[in-house]
């Protein structure tokens, strides 16, 4: 079978393991992706910037049959996934790539809806704990990954926006 036709899996990584596993995939010669952003920290008045995954836990990887007893006894990996719809897998995953590509920031989006209890993480609200009401005037999209229970928030401008 071409690799390119092979099935995705999905690599559940032991603790802070991923990139461990794509090198272990691109030493193998595997078809594997593992969406990584861009987060900005500043110390001491230097600005680091680091690459982290986007899906933390999370490396996928397009393996034929007779590779995935090996994938899976890696010692980084912690279980080995088969999305049960490829195509779906296959569409979803290519769109979060497609807005990793872009200029565009691109953050995980947990899945915030109305009712749910939130705490503030930044900002001079910082700490305080409320319920959301409603969500108007933000502009993002959320991309879904739905076999990881898992999507990314992209910022756009209204006018990229159709109702479907």
């Amino acid at each position: 079978m071409n690799l390119l036709q092979a099935p995705w899996y999905v690599a559940h990584s032991r603790p802070r393991a991923e990139k461990k596993i794509a090198q272990f995939c691109a030493e193998e010669g595997w078809i594997h992706s593992l969406p990584l952003y861009q987060s900005v920290k500043n110390y001491r008045g230097k600005r680091l910037v680091f690459k982290k995954p986007l899906f933390p836990g999370y490396v996928f990887v397009r393996l034929e049959q007779n590779d995935v007893a090996r994938a899976r006894q890696h010692r980084h990996v912690a279980n080995l996934l088969s999305p049960p719809d490829q195509t779906e897998f296959v569409e979803q995953l290519d769109g979060i790539l497609a807005a990793l590509e872009t200029d565009r920031e691109v953050r995980i989006a947990p899945h915030i809806v109305e009712g749910n209890r939130v705490k503030i993480a930044a900002g001079p609200l910082r700490g305080i704990e409320g319920i959301v009401l409603h969500r108007p005037g933000i502009i993002e999209v959320i991309l879904r990954l739905d076999f990881i229970g898992h999507g990314a928030a992209v910022k756009v401008s209204a006018d990229e926006l159709e109702l479907i």
